[in-house]
């Protein structure tokens, strides 16, 4: 199998990759979008996405791929336990910092070590963590958010681990491939919807259709539409199969009070 994941190697995307398929040849590519269109073009069997983090919510960017750019289907999922170190160039010091790069994530998860061991330090993004240790190795004054992997794999010397916001913190991967999974007994299906009227009681009427057949709601969001200001489109995480006779008959409900709907796929928990 042929496993496409946010690069380069060393980030936690690679990790969730080889906790997924151990034995698959994994292809590092540039962003998320990257790594889906990767897939949707048969040169990765499936791909994985960083969709949700227990500090910082929702990854936007993975969620506006699968309602606007892609047609791939949620096939797994992956919870991986993140730890982030302050990583820099041999003798580094904190002392003398101008600026941290990380991917955006990293950075807003370390957020209040940054305000307070790097307050004068300027945050700067990247495209993946492992970007923004390769960056700062190659600049004076500069650090990096990054994973101990990460350390090891480019030389980098740690300065201080475990720095996020909380000890316990987990990013939620998606696989992403040309079909979703069968049912196990043990699944989720994800979805999208627009609801149909703008009018009071709409978004509860929908989520009616899954209370009164006992279908269990895990998650909900919502993401702009792109149509206009002020219209949403919003997903939910729900407990079953979408082939299940109570997720079936749920989603058919929920079909005919929404304006558009798009089921991402059915899954096994994580």
């Amino acid at each position: 199998m042929r496993l496409a994941h946010l690069g380069p190697a060393g980030t936690f995307g690679e990790s969730a990759a080889v906790a997924w398929a151990p034995n698959a040849e994994l292809l590092a590519l540039a962003s998320h979008a990257r790594v889906a269109d990767a897939v949707q073009r048969g040169e990765a069997d499936a791909g994985v996405l960083a969709i949700e983090n227990s500090l910082e919510g929702a990854v936007n960017e993975t969620l506006d791929l699968l309602i606007h750019d892609t047609e791939l289907s949620i096939a797994a999922e992956i919870v991986v336990s993140v730890e982030h170190c302050l990583l820099g160039q041999a003798g580094a010091v904190t002392t003398a910092v101008n600026v941290v790069y990380s991917h955006p994530q990293a950075l807003a998860q370390c957020r209040k070590y940054l305000e307070r061991e790097l307050p004068d330090a300027r945050l700067e993004a990247s495209l993946s963590t492992v970007a923004g240790v390769e960056r700062a190795l190659g600049e004076e004054g500069a650090l990096a958010i990054g994973s101990a992997r990460a350390a090891e794999r480019l030389g980098a010397e740690i300065l201080a681990r475990g720095i996020q916001d909380r000890g316990d913190n987990v990013t939620r991967f998606v696989v992403v491939a040309h079909a979703d999974s069968a049912p196990t007994g043990r699944d989720k299906t994800s979805l999208a919807f627009k609801t149909a009227h703008d009018q009071p009681g709409t978004l509860v009427e929908v989520l009616g259709e899954l209370s009164r057949r006992d279908v269990n709601l895990t998650k909900i969001e919502s993401r702009p539409s792109r149509d206009a200001l002020g219209v949403y489109v919003f997903l939910v995480d729900l407990e079953g199969h979408r082939l299940d006779a109570a997720v079936s008959a749920a989603i058919a409900g929920v079909r005919g009070k929404t304006s558009w709907l798009k089921i991402f796929g059915s899954y096994p928990r994580g």
